[in-house]
């Protein structure tokens, strides 16, 4: 007999009938429901992997610095100052200076340590993550291990961590230990002249009125303008001169106004025996970047031509340094450009016309005696006293009777006076006839 081929409604319920029996299978319910939820968790971790990608890239920046950058150790102290509140994860890094004679002095500073920190900067949450690698570097002459700092933040614009790097790096080089650098002229150069110098406040400098406010405008225009002098033609050059009576201000200023500002000082005697034009001449013209050149006591090196005191022996071969030597020197075709020169004297009636005529000397500032205003200025600012302190009242009352025919104190006395009673205000009132 011939077989005959199964219908299709037979094969609909031996499926159905093999469905049944599959699903009535707990061995195979379960395997069936593990395998679901392990597929529906790989879907739902590469969605999350993707979603955070893409978020990431869209929404988020980060910034690597390693410590082969400039930047690392700034970017370190900036971070430390601002998750003091939020980390105690910490690391020490010492420093040790010994002088020559012995005397040593220990540094110690804290950053952030290895591992992940947070900070808030500019209202904005960021995650710091500070690693250390196996590899080492090789930074002066040490071998130290490589390093990187990474910051992570929420955002898209990129000029948020540029605003903070600049300003990590303004306040390391604000609070950096530098000098006032002095030079001093050897031979046909500038040489440096000792160690830099503290620097001195510019507030620490008591001047009349709105002198010190204006000078400082004025410098700080000039050091601006260097654009505009080149479009106009006109030679980048300024000249001072700041002419009074001894002991009113007029060296400690040029060094305070310097300090301030991150300029070094070079000093240049006229009356040096060694100078002639030649190398006056070259000294002006080659004196180091970013630095201002001081030309003290000029009325003791040439007399004005109109003094009868010009011929009088006694003023004869001072200096190998000619008069007109001098004036080429200072604004001649040679003379180079992005200079700034300061002239002191304490009797300006003996200069030379020819030497303080605009070019050569463009603002003339007179430093005088001390007046009310800095009577009490100095006082309040020595003492530390509030600026409307009776004592203060006193000592300027008292200073003022006790002046005898039109005789005047100089800063230089005042300050004299008070290093003498630096612990005892009472005492600079009550002995003040001494400076009389």
């Amino acid at each position: 007999m011939t077989e005959l081929a199964p219908s299709s409604s037979s094969q609909s319920s031996f499926f159905a009938s093999l469905y049944d029996n599959l699903q009535q299978n707990p061995y195979f319910n379960a395997g069936a429901g593990l395998a679901g939820i392990g597929i529906a968790m790989s879907f739902l971790r590469r969605t999350a992997q993707i979603s955070n990608t893409y978020f990431r890239r869209r929404f988020m920046i980060t910034l690597q610095v390693n410590n082969e950058d400039a930047a690392y150790p700034w970017l370190l102290d900036f971070i430390n100052k601002r998750s003091a509140t939020q980390t105690r994860n910490l690391s020490a890094n010492t420093t040790v200076h010994q002088a020559e004679s012995g005397k040593t002095e220990l540094s110690i500073s804290f950053l952030p340590g290895h591992g992940t920190h947070f900070l808030v900067h500019n209202y904005r949450w960021i995650k710091v993550e500070r690693q250390r690698e196996k590899q080492v570097i090789q930074k002066d002459g040490i071998r130290t291990p490589f390093e990187t700092v990474t910051l992570t933040t929420l955002g898209s614009d990129v000029r948020f961590f540029k605003s903070l790097l600049e300003q990590s790096a303004r306040e390391a080089i604000d609070n950096a230990e530098t000098g006032l650098v002095i030079y001093q002229a050897v031979g046909p150069q500038w040489i440096r002249f000792g160690v830099p110098r503290k620097k001195r406040d510019i507030e620490s400098v008591v001047l009349d009125g709105k002198i010190c406010e204006q000078l400082v405008a004025d410098f700080q225009e000039f050091i601006g303008s260097a654009g505009w002098y080149a479009d106009r033609g006109v030679p980048y050059r300024r000249g001072y001169l700041f002419y009074g009576p001894p002991g009113t201000g007029k060296s400690s200023f040029i060094s305070a106004l310097a300090s301030h500002f991150g300029y070094s000082v070079c000093l240049l005697s006229l009356s040096e025996r060694t100078l002639d034009d030649d190398r006056l001449n070259h000294l002006l013209n080659t004196a180091p970047p970013n630095s201002v050149v001081i030309l003290e006591d000029i009325d003791a090196a040439f007399v004005s031509r109109e003094d009868p005191l010009s011929n009088h022996p006694a003023y004869q071969g001072l200096s190998r340094v000619t008069f007109s030597g001098l004036l080429n020197a200072l604004d001649g075709v040679a003379c180079a450009e992005e200079r700034i020169t300061f002239m002191t004297t304490n009797y300006v009636e003996r200069l030379d016309p020819a030497l303080i005529r605009p070019g050569r000397v463009d603002r003339k500032q007179f430093f005088g005696n001390a007046t009310e205003m800095m009577l009490r200025k100095m006082f309040v600012r020595f003492y530390r006293e509030p600026s409307d302190s009776n004592l203060a009242d006193e000592f300027v009352k008292k200073a003022i009777s006790s002046a005898e025919d039109g005789k005047h104190l100089s800063p230089a006395q005042i300050q004299g006076h008070f290093l003498m009673h630096k612990q005892d205000p009472r005492a600079a009132i009550d002995n003040i006839r001494n400076l009389f």
